[in-house]
C-alpha cells in the first residue's frame, strides 16, 4: 500500500488523536503515509492513557490543549481554549487534509481553515460530539453496521458517508504482532470501566458500579481480577472500594497485549470489548447504554451482555469455567475477523480523492 501511495504527489497530512483507541487506530496510516515521503503532523491533548500508549507505541505528538473533565464548563472552556491554540498549530503546517476520530477541535480548525477533512466516528450515540463534528465533516468513515441514518440526522449527506466491512480493532489487529502479558496459572479477568468523563456518561449519571460489586465479591477468590481504569479519580474510587480483592493497574499497558493474556474479558466501554470479542476472549458487555458495534458484537455470539449483577456473576462463572466455550469463541473470532477489511486501506483512498 505504501509504495501505490507514493505515485501521489508529495502531501501535507494533520492527524488530530486524542484517545489511546486512536493511538493504536492512526498508528499504521501515519507510518505508511511518512515512509511514502508525505510530511505528517500528528497532534493531541494532555491525556494520560493517550499520551503514555503514544510513548509505548513509538507515536510523536505534539500536545496542544487538554482534556475537559466531566464538568460542561471544563469542557467547553478547555474545547475553546484548544481550538485557539491548535489553529495556531495547524496554520503554520498548513495541512492538505485532516484526518480525526470525531475531534471537535480538529473539526472546527478544519472546516475554518478550508482544510478537507476525513473524520472516523462509530459511535452515534455520542451525540454532543457528533453535533460538534459531523456537519464539519468532508468525508464521515464508519463500520458498516451503522445505518446512514445515524448521522444523516446530524447533517451530513449520505454521499459523503463511507462504510467499512470491518470493527475499528482491525486497524491493528490485522497487523499485530504483539506477545501476551504473563499472568500467573490462575485464572486471569480483565474489567475495563466506562468513559466515565463522556457527556453521554457523565450527563445521565451512567454508571457501572453496582453492577460489578456482586461480580468482584463472588469471584475474587477463585480468580485474579484485573481492573483497567481510565482515570486517576476512578483508580483511587476502586482501591477504596475494593482494596486487595482487585488488582488494579497504575500504569499504563498495552491493551492488546493485556487481553492476550486473560480468560474473560468483561467491558463497561466499546473499544477494548470489540477488540477482546475479534481475540477470540469470552467477553461480556456491560456498558451502560446500548450501541450499534455492541449489538452487531451480541447478535454474531461473539459478546454476552449482562443487564444486572446477578446475570453478570452468573455469566462469569460459567465462561471462566467452561473450555469448550473458550475454543469455540477463538474460532468464530477468527473466522470473522478474517472476512473483515482493514479500515486503514480505506483511510489511504480518501487522502488520495
Amino acid at each position: 500500500m505504501a509504495s501505490g501511495y507514493k505515485s501521489c504527489l508529495k502531501k501535507k497530512i494533520w492527524f488530530d488523536i486524542l484517545t489511546p483507541k486512536q493511538v493504536m487506530f492512526f498508528r499504521r496510516a501515519v507510518t505508511l503515509l511518512r515512509d511514502s515521503g508525505h510530511d505528517v503532523l500528528c497532534t493531541s491533548r494532555q491525556y494520560r492513557e493517550a499520551i503514555e500508549l503514544a510513548r509505548i507505541k513509538k507515536l510523536d505528538l505534539i500536545v496542544v490543549g487538554s482534556h475537559g473533565g466531566a464538568d460542561r464548563y471544563g469542557k467547553l472552556r478547555q474545547s475553546a481554549n484548544r481550538t485557539f491554540e491548535l489553529a495556531e498549530v495547524v496554520e503554520r503546517f498548513r495541512p492538505d487534509a485532516a484526518v480525526t476520530f470525531a475531534s471537535p477541535e480538529g473539526a472546527r480548525v478544519a472546516f475554518g481553515l478550508g482544510i478537507k477533512h476525513i473524520s472516523f466516528n462509530d459511535s452515534p450515540h455520542a451525540e454532543a460530539v457528533a453535533r460538534l463534528t459531523v456537519p464539519l465533516t468532508s468525508n464521515l468513515l464508519c463500520p458498516w453496521v451503522i445505518p446512514y441514518s445515524a448521522w444523516t440526522g446530524y447533517g451530513i449527506a449520505k454521499k459523503d458517508i463511507t462504510r467499512y466491512h470491518a470493527l475499528d480493532p482491525v486497524a491493528w489487529l490485522k497487523h499485530d504482532e504483539t506477545s501476551e502479558i504473563e499472568q500467573d496459572k490462575k485464572n486471569t479477568i480483565l474489567l475495563r470501566l466506562e468513559e466515565s468523563k463522556a457527556s453521554y456518561i457523565a450527563d445521565r449519571k451512567l454508571g457501572t458500579a453496582k453492577t460489578i460489586d456482586d461480580f468482584v465479591n463472588d469471584l475474587w477468590q477463585s480468580a485474579n481480577i484485573v481492573m483497567l481504569c481510565r482515570y486517576q479519580d476512578q483508580i483511587a474510587e476502586i482501591e477504596a472500594r475494593y482494596g486487595s480483592k482487585v488488582q488494579v493497574l497504575k500504569d499504563v499497558v498495552d491493551g492488546t497485549a493485556l487481553i492476550k493474556s486473560i480468560h474473560l474479558f468483561v467491558g463497561a466501554g466499546g473499544t477494548m470489548t470489540a477488540e477482546a470479542a475479534l481475540l477470540g476472549k469470552p467477553t461480556i458487555s456491560i456498558a451502560p447504554l446500548r450501541f450499534h458495534i455492541e449489538k452487531y458484537l451480541v447478535r454474531s455470539g461473539l459478546v454476552k451482555r449482562a443487564s444486572n449483577s446477578k446475570s453478570l456473576v452468573k455469566m462469569g462463572r460459567k465462561m471462566i469455567s467452561d473450555e469448550h466455550y473458550m475454543k469455540a469463541q477463538k474460532k468464530k473470532a477468527a473466522r470473522i475477523l478474517a472476512r473483515m477489511e482493514d479500515p486503514t486501506d480505506r483511510m489511504i483512498n480518501a487522502l488520495r480523492l
